[in-house]
């Protein structure tokens, strides 16, 4: 045992009874029943162990040790009259003999009761964050996550993948977010950047003749804080194979996942292998999003051809989506919540009917829908006491609106969310190039580096053609846990006269494509393989196992969702000397 002593605060049991020993911990407590008589927890990493005071010189020790000092603790362990079947160690105490205290906590009061501080304010848990991390039960997600990782790192090792590092300081490189941009000091002028992910590195690694290629990759993204998503930095399962299909990577990483689910996570319940597989347009037709939650039992449907012509000015010359919910008894408050609801989340109102007992639509925007009333029944079977909620506008917009709907519904009316499960699933079939909201413009909609499906044909055959662009799939893939993205990849496009030519799409030619990526598109002329990847977020993985609803609960030393770390005080302020050394100035005026 380390520091000298004998057995750690989780292990005393009834057969250790006689035993003289040494435990060191915190003093988590002391509860004075006399004048000379008290009980103190001490904790340690491992657990509890409760130190009986029974006489005048001990006391004297104890009453001035402050809650939180790390202590050592000599004594004779005996069997407890009152035992605590909770607890490992609830059969023993230990009587001392010498108590030493080995850090003294010079604060009387604590910012929060350690044992309750997931019940504090976010900001003073992350300011004290050393504390927060004292609680068993908080700390047993660090705990879980170290596990998970060195799991997932002996089942990728056992599939014959190499764990190789790549490098954090690199060139920027357009992956959909901000780069965190590092000043080069002997290069004035120039920058380096933290990767937004190792996706260059490991294709390259793949042009080297590494087959199979891992790590636990630390990613660096200056984006926005969501409950699924911490700002700044991210550690994901990268990982690549050489002369792989796309079958390849998802098998591979269900034969990976499914063990690391059923082993650590909270429910018992998982899909199945192989998972299902959904195309991005099905999933978004059927539950307007493309990550969707499938422990709902809720579809969406669209309904715009049998309520065109019906006098109700949003349907008008618009997509029109409906969710059904059979046997609804809510309350028109009930109801006015969820579409405001709605409207929050979305920008976009929705509408609703009822059926009444005699089969008529009352209700909400149930005057226009006298005459549709047919045929509405029989596209969505509703029946007396059905509710519909509806969505209407551009296609994508409707889409979107009933997925929310869906989501909101299934989760707020009983007996439509089996939430106790794993439901998981692959969306397949990505668009390669989507219509830019704000630029209007063709842009790559998922990843650049992806392989179109059809190759440099079918980007021939519809080049010039916006209509038939659009209409490209990509063999790109993400994998879903619960409504959550949880993994993404794809089959990538290792022949550089693809490339340029999909590149050509969005404006950039073939100069751009060499200044952006100068090193794969030069090692990709010199014969690279077919190759494909995926990389599972680590960080979302682990919220997913122990059910936590925010991603800062797994992550040891999270920001907070201003990206500040309020512990280290950072971002912070630096010397004009530290500046004027990476040939930096500020602009006061921005500031």
């Amino acid at each position: 045992m380390t520091q000298s002593r004998t057995h750690n605060c989780g292990e005393l049991r009834l057969a250790d009874a006689g035993k003289n020993v040494t435990i060191v911990g915190w003093l988590e407590n002391v509860r004075e029943v006399g004048s000379n008589f008290a009980f103190c927890v001490v904790r340690d990493f491992y657990g509890t162990t409760q130190v009986v005071i029974e006489n005048e010189e001990m006391m004297k020790l104890v009453k001035p040790i402050t809650k939180e000092s790390t202590i050592s603790v000599t004594g004779l362990v005996r069997e407890r009259e009152s035992k605590n079947t909770k607890i490992p160690t609830g059969e023993i105490e230990v009587v001392p003999s010498d108590i030493k205290v080995l850090g003294k906590c010079r604060h009387a009061q604590l910012p929060f009761e350690i044992n309750k501080s997931k019940d504090a304010d976010e900001n003073t848990r992350l300011k004290y964050r050393y504390l927060d991390l004292r609680n068993p039960a908080v700390k047993s997600n660090i705990i879980l996550r170290c596990q998970v990782v060195a799991e997932l790192r002996r089942l990728m090792t056992e599939k014959g993948f190499l764990e190789i590092t790549t490098p954090i300081l690199t060139a920027s490189s357009p992956e959909g977010a901000r780069d965190y941009l590092v000043p080069a000091r002997n290069h004035p002028g120039k920058f380096y950047a933290l990767p937004q992910a190792p996706q260059q590195f490991k294709q390259l690694l793949m042009t080297s003749g590494f087959d199979k290629y891992f790590q636990i990759a630390p990613c660096f993204r200056d984006e926005d804080a969501r409950a699924d998503r911490t700002p700044g930095e991210f550690y994901q399962l990268d990982m690549e194979m050489a002369f792989a299909t796309q079958n390849d990577v998802l098998t591979t990483l269900e034969e990976v996942l499914v063990p690391v689910f059923e082993k650590f996570g909270k429910y018992d319940r998982i899909s199945k292998a192989p998972f299902r597989h959904i195309p991005f347009n099905e999933a978004m037709e059927c539950y307007g999003s493309d990550k969707p939650d499938l422990r709902i039992d809720l579809e969406v449907q669209d309904i715009t051809a049998e309520v065109q012509g019906c006098g109700f000015g949003p349907f008008e010359g618009n997509t029109v989506k409906a969710v059904v919910v059979h046997d609804f008894t809510q309350a028109r408050k009930w109801i006015d919540k969820l579409l405001a609801d709605v409207e929050v989340q979305t920008g976009n109102k929705a509408c609703w009917v009822k059926v009444d007992e005699n089969g008529n639509l009352t209700g909400g925007v149930s005057k226009f829908l006298t005459e549709k009333c047919a045929a509405l029944t029989e596209k969505l079977g509703l029946k007396p006491g059905s509710f519909v909620c509806m969505a209407a506008g551009k296609k994508a917009a409707a889409q979107k609106t009933a997925g929310v709907i869906r989501t909101m519904l299934g989760k707020r009316v009983p007996g439509h969310f089996d939430e106790n499960q794993y439901a998981i699933c692959w969306i397949v079939d990505f668009p390669m190039y989507e219509l830019g909201e704000e630029s209007g413009e063709l842009e790559f909609c998922h990843n650049p580096f992806s392989m179109p499906q059809g190759g440099m044909q079918a980007l021939l055959d519809a080049e010039g053609d916006t209509e038939k662009l659009l209409a490209i799939n990509a063999d790109q893939y993400d994998l879903v846990v619960n409504g959550y993205e949880s993994a993404s990849g794809a089959v990538r496009n290792h022949d550089p006269e693809i490339m340029v030519k999909a590149f050509q799409m969005v404006g950039l030619g073939e100069e751009d494509v060499k200044a952006k990526f100068p090193a794969m598109y030069n090692a990709f002329t010199y014969g690279a393989p077919p190759h494909a990847g995926a990389a599972p977020g680590v960080d979302r993985l682990i919220m997913l196992l122990t059910g936590e609803e925010s991603i800062r609960e797994v992550i040891t030393f999270p920001m907070n969702k201003n990206a500040q770390d309020l512990m280290m005080d950072a971002p912070t302020t630096v010397s004009q000397k530290q500046l004027d050394d990476v040939h930096i100035l500020i602009n006061e005026a921005h500031l």
